[in-house]
């Protein structure tokens, strides 16, 4: 059997026990069509049969390969894809339910010619990234549905919201995003108020649906809100350098994602990351070859650097997941 001290690195590491733990909690949580698991964490059809298996058969994706991944390996009952595209012709021939979420004419029409007859209005709850203005959010529904679209209802990600440590805070932002989401509601109609996050997943009352995706997998951004769920991956890698007092592994920026900040190691300090390297300072002495174990601070941008899972129990390999959501 292969372990982990036989892997190149870096390589993707997973616990089955805590990957499993993490998605009872949330089932327990959150049963059923509750939740509509977000695959743009793990990007891993293997995840979300495990998802599927605890009840959650409604998924949510955030790019059109995934939405073809997941119709092509059984997921296809309902399927949304929370972005806005101006190329749905892919989408429109998926044996599966798809839907699309629009912000405009322009992303309207390009459901429509794509084939795809179902949308979302996506409408901005605060995060400055996509959605229609609350107000416009009305009239494009009507707009959708002179076109012969159905219209679901409407989706707003309180993304700025979902990150923020404490609790009070986090729960008064996300009441706040939801009235404006429960306003835009009230004029666009439908039977889904699809929000939230794994961040604001058990303070959002509001929302029909919960698009929670990190709980998951985890990591250190997470880690900070004392959320019920445990850390489930890591990178490993390799030390092949020593300092003056620090040392270097082989698991840097391409390996990692970085816009929530460093990496952390148990048991050292990580003054920082390049391209293929992460220099930190441990506490106790560490050699040229040894594994160590690092937690990233952003799962989602991390696993796209992957190719493979490797599940572990302690040092073992006990098997391999493909990452085969990747790509776009």
């Amino acid at each position: 059997m292969t372990t982990v001290h036989e892997l190149q690195t870096p390589a993707l590491l997973l616990d089955p026990k805590a990957l499993d733990s993490n998605i009872q909690v949330m089932a327990e949580a959150l049963p059923g069509n509750r939740l509509r698991p977000h695959v743009k964490a793990h990007k891993c059809t293997a995840i979300a049969g495990r998802q599927r298996a605890a009840g959650h058969s409604l998924f949510c994706c955030a790019t059109v390969r995934e939405m073809e991944g997941m119709a092509a390996a059984g997921f296809g009952e309902d399927l949304l894809l929370a972005n806005e595209v101006l190329d749905a012709r892919r989408l429109g021939v998926l044996d599966a339910r798809v839907t699309v979420a629009v912000d405009s004419e322009e992303t309207l029409d390009a459901a429509a010619r794509g084939g795809v007859g179902e949308v979302l209005i996506d409408v901005n709850v605060g995060l400055p990234r996509c959605g229609c203005p609350p107000g416009q959010a009305g009239a494009l529904a009507d707009s959708a549905r002179r076109r012969g679209l159905g219209v679901r209802g409407v989706m707003g990600y309180e993304g700025h919201i979902v990150g923020v440590v404490p609790r009070v805070e986090r729960e008064q932002g996300c009441s706040a995003s939801m009235e404006i989401l429960l306003q835009a509601h009230a004029d666009v109609g439908g039977e889904l108020i699809s929000a939230g996050g794994t961040g604001t997943y058990a303070c959002n009352a509001w929302a029909s649906e919960i698009q929670a995706g990190s709980y998951v997998l985890m990591d250190t951004a997470y880690a900070n809100l004392e959320l019920p769920f445990v850390q489930a991956f890591w990178v490993l890698a390799t030390v092949i350098s020593l300092g003056d007092g620090f040392a270097v592994a082989d698991c840097g920026l391409k390996a990692l994602g970085m816009d929530h900040g460093n990496p952390t190691i148990q048991g050292a300090r990580v003054w920082f990351c390049s391209d293929e390297h992460v220099t930190f300072v441990p506490e106790e002495p560490v050699a040229v070859g040894d594994r160590i174990r690092v937690t990233p601070a952003h799962v989602d941008p991390t696993v796209a650097y992957h190719e493979v899972f490797h599940l572990v129990d302690g040092e073992q390999v006990v098997d391999r997941w493909p990452v085969d959501l990747r790509g776009w």
